[in-house]
């Protein structure tokens, strides 16, 4: 659809946004490879849509350049960029048919004959049959479609995409999550999506870049964030982790800590500080890397495993998993996620339990962090 080959990565170099005594943005050096999908992931206020109205010149940078291939683009309007932005709100044009909306852009440059370029379009987004209804007549899901196809069609060296599924229900996010990820392998242009959405971005994104007040936390692909997270927030943000305090007992490349009484092991390999005997460290492990088996049966747990006692406080059923809340010495709210293949009807509220997992799975991160950073309450999330 468009030549892969055209220089095409987005160069960030030591960008920054200031208003006034506020800093949205602290410079950063970012780029991003050509035909990727790249996700700028990030509570609330974090700076990762300013980023992104840089890189469309929407926003005029406090300090730092933007690159778009060999390209400065730093002082161009937005109009001369080869960018095209999707916003949350489609901004079709309501009295427009479908078509004449994906045609629109051909038209103002001039282009008279547009109907193979539309076609082609309705055709990458599935939407062939709706080209003369109006946008109120489709779905949310359709009119994102549209919007995206609309966008396309002006064949921009970068799309944009600003928390373009925000506005859809969850079945519909997710059926275009994957629609999203479809269309970017077909045309192979570097798409650069803004979301809050953690689930949103490991699903779509080749790689993600987590931020925190105006910084880039971490960098890397899903699995990599997700399993070997860096800081507590990207620990905390990115699902769900249990970050236990301990004192660190050996410091060799398997790491020994100690937590309340509890010996626990971990790879030195994956601790994102030094660990020294004497020194702290938080260990971590994801709550679906846990087992749990009633305490009467810790004597047939492999031997090598991590091992917590404590008791189930509480547990909820939602289909797939059952998830567990464990009290242990060791840690006041230990979460567990059990697949639903075979439910042990003795794992309820106040039975006494053994926690288990390999030590392979357990990462280890710098104790001077905030150890509920990351975590969104109800009103962050609202």
């Amino acid at each position: 659809m468009t030549d892969k080959t055209a220089g095409g990565d987005v160069r960030l170099s030591g960008i920054s946004k200031h208003y006034g005594t506020f800093t949205a943005v602290h410079p950063l050096d970012l780029t991003i490879p050509q035909g990727s999908f790249f996700a700028l992931l990030g509570a609330s206020g974090c700076g990762k849509t300013t980023t992104l109205r840089m890189i469309a010149g929407l926003e005029e940078p406090s300090t730092g350049t933007v690159h778009l291939g060999d390209r400065e683009v730093t002082d161009l309007p937005p109009y001369k960029r080869p960018v095209n932005t999707v916003f949350q709100s489609y901004a079709l044009f309501p009295h427009l048919s479908i078509f004449e909306n994906i045609a629109f852009g051909l038209r103002r440059r001039g282009i008279k004959s547009v109907k193979k370029q539309v076609d082609d379009m309705l055709d990458l987004v599935q939407l062939g049959q709706f080209a003369q209804r109006k946008p109120h007549q489709l779905s949310g899901g359709q009119q994102q479609r549209v919007a995206v196809a609309r966008a396309l069609i002006n064949h921009p060296q970068v799309l944009l995409l600003d928390e373009p599924l925000g506005a859809l229900d969850l079945k519909l996010r997710r059926q275009m999550q994957l629609e999203l990820k479809r269309i970017q392998t077909e045309v192979g242009i570097t798409f650069v999506h803004v979301t809050h959405d953690q689930e949103e971005a490991m699903t779509m994104a080749d790689t993600v870049a987590v931020m925190n007040g105006g910084r880039v936390e971490q960098l890397g692909a899903p699995a990599e964030l997700y399993e070997n997270p860096r800081t507590t927030f990207v620990a905390n943000f990115l699902g769900t982790s249990n970050l236990i305090e301990a004192s660190v007992e050996s410091a060799g490349p398997d790491v020994v800590v100690s937590a309340s009484g509890t010996t626990l092991r971990l790879p030195a390999a994956r601790c994102s500080t030094t660990p020294r005997t004497g020194g702290k460290l938080l260990v971590g492990v994801r709550p679906e890397k846990v087992s749990l088996v009633p305490a009467a049966e810790e004597n047939a747990i492999a031997t090598g495993r991590n091992k917590i006692t404590g008791r189930i406080a509480a547990s909820s059923f939602i289909g797939v998993s059952t998830q567990f809340v464990i009290d242990s010495p060791v840690c006041p709210e230990l979460e567990v996620y059990v697949q639903n293949i075979e439910r042990d009807g003795r794992l309820v509220p106040g039975a006494e339990v053994v926690l288990h997992w390999n030590p392979e799975h357990t990462f280890g991160l710098d104790a001077d962090q905030d150890i509920d950073a990351g975590i969104e309450t109800v009103e962050e999330s609202a």
